[in-house]
Order: structure tokens, then sequence, then C-alpha cells
């Protein structure tokens, strides 16, 4: 398949692609709006220039550490399966298989933030969530060096 195939609007596996990406984009954004609600909301800091509206400087407060720790793990496993994925588009999956990868990262992404950050539950439920969408993107991966191997 050309790359002007594969990159195509028309081509199903990308546009389901854009989506997923799309949504893990916003999902990350949120995330900083998250962070910065939780910081609000216990009127924590973490630099002397905000202390102006009140807050006091606190580097180590539970509640806006586990949003942040949240965030910054998506940081670390979201951009790899966003260019791994993009690679895999060249291996010519089959839709279905595809955007089945696709929904469950995001899926594993977005209960993973849900039980980490705002219900939280115990271990290990957060290490599953972690571990499905780092097997996929495992596996999108290995598929690429198969079909690519130089």
């Amino acid at each position: 398949m050309a790359l002007r195939e594969i990159l195509s609007l028309d081509n199903p596996v990308f546009s389901c692609y854009l989506f997923y990406v799309s949504l893990l984009t916003v999902k990350l954004m949120v995330m900083t709006l998250l962070t910065g609600l939780q910081r609000f909301r216990k009127q924590v800091v973490s630099n002397q220039e905000d202390t102006v509206l009140g807050a006091e400087i606190i580097f180590n407060d539970p509640d806006v550490e586990r949003v942040r720790r949240a965030h910054l793990n998506d940081l670390e496993n979201i951009p790899p399966f966003m260019i791994i994925a993009l690679a895999y588009l060249f291996t010519d999956p089959s839709y279905k298989v595809a955007s089945n990868l696709f929904r469950i990262f995001t899926a594993s992404r977005f209960l993973h933030t849900l039980i980490y950050a705002i219900y939280v539950l115990p271990q290990p439920t957060r290490a599953i969530l972690f571990w499905i969408g780092f097997l996929v993107t495992w596996y999108m991966a290995i598929q690429g060096l198969l079909i690519f191997n130089y």
C-alpha cells in the first residue's frame, strides 16, 4: 500500500488512528487541567509567584502528587503509543485488529487514570491496566520490527 493510501482519510485504519490519537491528546490536556484544579482546590502551589493568591508552597501534597503522577504516567505511555501506532499503520493491519488495539489502549489509559487519580483502587488493578496498554504498544512495535527488518 502506498504512502498516500495509508495516510488517507479514505483508509479506515488511518481515520480510526486519528480518532484515538485525538481522544488521547484531549485526555493529556485534561490531565493538565485536573492537576491545576487539584492545586487550586487544595490551595497548593510550587512557585513563589503563585502565592500572591494566598496559596501555600507545598511540593508533596498527596492529592496533587497523585494526579501529577497519573499525568506523568500518561506522558510516558501515550506518546510512544502514538508513534508506534503510526508505524503500525504501514504494516497494513486489518481494520478489525487495528481498531481493537487502539480501543484497548485508549480504554486502558482512561481506566488507569480513573483508578489512579480519581477513584483509587488497590493494586494490582492499576498495574493490570498499565500492562494492557504497554503490551498493546509492544505488540504493534514487534509487528513493525517483523515487517520492516533491515
